[in-house]
């Protein structure tokens, strides 16, 4: 099953890489494919600062860390995606979060979930009709009926 990671979900895990969101990331390749766009990795290296601050990690292991976390993460740079789906994609977040189009553009060309701890997010685009979102309690659950 192919899941897109979003920036919160990986901001979660380099907080605490021993969290269920870390584990799920880490330990279900097997069940999982992990997909993200370019954005993410631009994210994280925008707020390296804020996550080291709350992590309490020093440089060199969040750096180790970040490695291994996006080791098991396919990127897509989003600029290659066809203009169809990017503009879809920023009407379903236009008045949600506009900053998670390229989430969703990501998870409609692949044909993937969107893997979100934004419960507004999750909400707003299922009222629109976008249903292929999961929570992290969602994909346990999955697990779990295997």
């Amino acid at each position: 099953m192919k899941i897109i990671v979003d920036t919160n979900i990986l901001f979660s895990a380099l907080l605490n890489s021993n969290s269920r969101i870390g584990r799920l990331l880490l330990d279900s390749r097997d069940k999982f494919e992990y997909y993200s766009c370019k954005y993410l990795q631009k994210e994280i290296r925008r707020h390296v600062d804020k996550i080291r601050r709350y992590s309490g990690l020093n440089d060199t292991d969040l750096a180790e860390l970040i490695n291994l976390f996006e080791s098991r993460i396919f990127f897509i740079d989003e600029e290659l995606l066809p203009d169809a789906i990017i503009a879809e994609a920023k009407e379903y977040v236009a008045d949600i979060d506009f900053d998670d189009f390229a989430f969703v553009a990501m998870a409609k060309y692949l044909d993937a979930w969107l893997w979100t701890g934004d419960k507004n997010l999750s909400i707003g685009l299922r009222q629109k009709g976008f249903n292929r979102v999961f929570s992290t309690a969602d994909l346990l659950n999955i697990l779990s009926m295997e």
